[in-house]
């Protein structure tokens, strides 16, 4: 190594040791929630067909549902505007994982395959599965009618309900579907006796379509916390998120937005 060299590698350490010794230390990474008040940008992912949770008004085309209200208010803590990115729930994984938004917030059930993959707040809600079927069906009068030798029935791909009916159902055919109001159709052209959802959409049903039933099992089948979910990884960001969820039940907002849009018994309290 030429004196020149030399110089210049040891000077190189000493800088370095001095840096060290002066106790500062490497700049830390950008997490998203410094990203979010950096830019003043907080991006939602939403499903925009999910009554009363988050949905787009048919009429007046505006974004309307008890998770809008809560995205909206997590952007005013924030100091931040909110922009909605439409996925759904076959998508919101890859969505969040792909950096298209920071969090998702559209009555995401919890379960064991979802949280390996990203990263779930404290639980705000809680539902079990309903089914739906046409008042006038001869067979489907109660839950024990659903899983029966000729019966099809339909769910909406990537859901919890889709998750328990492929491991709880043996008798019945299953028909997966992923288009919004799909399932519905599915039911009210005759190619499906029934479909599985949870209260929300069960609700909307009754709201919108005189031919629904609304069937409710005798006891609550498979009751799934809902929670807000985020990438993996960033504990500060799923802290801020978790505070908020908090605040909103304590302060009761959470309990005002579920009363706007008649969702008050699946509030998780707790």
């Amino acid at each position: 190594m030429g004196v020149r060299r030399l110089f210049i590698a040891l000077t190189v350490v000493a800088l370095q040791t001095a840096f060290l010794a002066a106790g500062a230390a490497p700049a830390r990474a950008e997490g998203r929630l410094d990203r979010v008040q950096r830019t003043g940008l907080l991006r939602v992912c939403m499903w925009p067909d999910y009554y009363a949770i988050s949905f787009r008004n048919p009429y007046s085309g505006e974004l309307q549902g008890l998770d809008i209200d809560m995205a909206r208010a997590f952007a005013h803590e924030l100091g931040a505007r909110v922009s909605f990115v439409e996925s759904g729930f076959p998508s919101f994984i890859a969505d969040l994982l792909g950096d298209r938004c920071d969090i998702s917030m559209f009555g995401i059930g919890v379960t064991a395959a979802r949280a390996e993959k990203v990263a779930f707040s404290r639980p705000y809600l809680r539902s079990g599965i309903y089914a739906v079927s046409s008042q006038t069906h001869p067979r489907i009068l109660r839950w024990d009618d659903l899983d029966q030798d000729g019966m099809v029935v339909a769910v909406q791909k990537g859901t919890f309900m889709d998750d328990y009916a492929r491991r709880t159902f043996r008798k019945a055919d299953l028909r997966i579907v992923s288009g919004p109001q799909e399932r519905e159709e599915e039911v009210q052209s005759g190619r499906a006796d029934a479909f599985l959802t949870d209260y929300p959409y069960g609700q909307r049903m009754l709201a919108f379509h005189q031919w629904a039933h609304l069937i409710a099992p005798e006891s609550p089948v498979q009751t799934t916390p809902y929670a807000y979910a985020v990438a993996p990884g960033d504990p500060v960001w799923l802290d801020r998120v978790d505070r908020f969820v908090e605040a909103a039940k304590r302060d009761g907002r959470l309990e005002a937005a579920a009363a706007r849009f008649r969702l008050t018994p699946i509030v998780a309290r707790d």
